[in-house]
């Protein structure tokens, strides 16, 4: 039997499109449904709760930022060995770049999956059926298979509600109540990352519990369709910088996409784990050092203590590369200034340091044309990738830039990062290199 699948969406960020994912994968999977999960679009969150739940990594669906042939690949292995996957969408149902592409409206329509509307129903009742409406009829290609209303405040709540579905054919798998007990905190690059919850069964489960009793399972497994039929080899998103490449995993540094890590294993490379932040060295036969995003400002004086990390990565800077991304990055910089105006060193293989005391947001999909060679790829090669950090490099132009880069509307951007040496880095996250025709 086939896998079926279908999208988790919202009319926005904030409606509670992760909690209903959860909840759902969690119901289902007590009922012995095999179910996977992924995320459409850059989120590195978000896929760590859903493996949680799974017992799988999963894998992020970028119509923006991935080739036909990458995404196809990588639909089919999110999918293999599930009953179920389930596919969050981000922001809303038909947020993305400019045209649509990077929404999950456009998965949707490429590859014929049904959607679930998540609505928070705050402050609403037969209103909440004209906007069910609306996302249903918005685009053709787009099939609603059906509505959860989120936060419903009482039954009487969502007994107005019903009969306005009903009266335009919306179909209402069920009405989640207003629970602060399993919503889950947030800091201010989204949630708080699945591997900091020391109580993360208890909430997974009680997700699951009230899922059993205000969700309709049957109805949403009936929904689901047959993924296509896709037996494409997983293509490497990236080549890999190293043969045996150092990667820092710990609190500090989690944001690395499970896509890039099994294309870079599928080309033969090996995956070393250490810990900055327990004043680890990069492994010593690594012959690449790959320091991914993360939350290092929350840990700036245990870095800035960490002298054996320091010594390392200086020594292996001198005969091997490094490339830092986003928190990465801020680590590479002569220092990191906290929300206080603390400064804290870091390593110094860079010239730039990084500030949250003035804190201005960057967010949005990033074309990036190298500068010259790197681990990244040769001078000229084009990734796409994102940005999403609140931190403003000072002095970045010491060193001379990494790459070029432009919104996904194409407007320029300038030039971002910084290269010295065999360092490298920036606060672009590379998410695939893009085909040439």
């Amino acid at each position: 039997m086939s896998a079926r699948g279908l999208i988790i969406a919202a009319p926005s960020s904030g409606a509670g499109k992760t909690t209903l994912t959860l909840a759902i994968l969690a119901a289902l999977a007590r009922r012995g449904v095999r179910v996977r999960a992924a995320k459409a679009g850059p989120d590195y969150i978000d896929p760590a709760f859903h493996a949680a739940v799974t017992g799988r990594p999963a894998l992020n669906l970028d119509s923006w930022a991935m080739a036909p042939a990458l995404l196809a690949g990588l639909l089919a292995a999110a999918g293999e060995g599930a009953d179920l996957l389930v596919i969050e969408a981000a922001m809303g149902l038909f947020d993305g770049a400019r045209g649509g592409e990077g929404a999950g409206a456009a998965l949707a329509a490429r590859f014929g999956l049904p959607v679930i509307l998540v609505q928070d129903v705050t402050g609403q009742a037969q209103s909440a059926a004209a906007v069910a409406a609306g996302f249903a009829r918005f685009a053709a290609g787009v099939t609603l298979a059906g509505v959860i209303l989120n936060r419903v405040a009482s039954a009487r709540h969502r007994d107005l509600i019903l009969p306005a579905m009903a009266a335009v054919g919306i179909p209402v798998f069920g009405a989640f109540p207003r629970d602060k007990e399993v919503s889950l905190p947030a800091r201010h690059l989204g949630l708080v990352q699945a591997g900091e919850h020391p109580d993360l069964e208890r909430r997974i489960a009680a997700l699951a519990d009230i899922a059993e009793r205000t969700l309709d399972g049957d109805a949403i497994l009936a929904a689901a369709r047959p993924l296509p039929a896709l037996s494409l080899p997983l293509r490497p998103a990236l080549p890999p910088p190293g043969q045996r490449i150092a990667l820092a995993q710990d609190r500090a540094f989690s944001f690395v996409y499970p896509h890039l890590l099994a294309g870079w294993r599928a080309q033969g490379a090996e995956i070393l784990p250490f810990s900055p932040l327990a004043d680890e060295p990069p492994p010593p036969r690594a012959d690449a050092c790959w320091l991914p995003g993360g939350y290092p400002e929350l840990h700036a004086a245990t870095l800035a203590a960490a002298t054996r990390f320091h010594a390392s990565m200086a020594r292996f800077a001198e005969t091997r590369p490094i490339h830092g991304e986003c928190g990465g990055y801020m680590v590479l910089g002569r220092y990191l200034e906290d929300q206080d105006g603390v400064r804290h060193p870091m390593l110094g293989l860079l010239g730039h340091g990084t500030s949250f005391a003035g804190r201005r947001l960057a967010l949005g999909y990033r074309r990036a044309v190298l500068c010259s060679p790197s681990v990244l790829g040769p001078r000229g090669v084009v990734l796409r990738g994102h940005e999403f950090h609140y931190a403003s490099a000072i002095d970045s132009g010491i060193d001379p830039p990494l790459a070029t880069l432009s919104d996904a509307a194409g407007e320029s951007l300038g030039p971002a990062g910084g290269r010295r040496g065999q360092v490298s880095g920036g606060f672009f996250h590379v998410i695939a290199q893009e085909e040439t025709s």
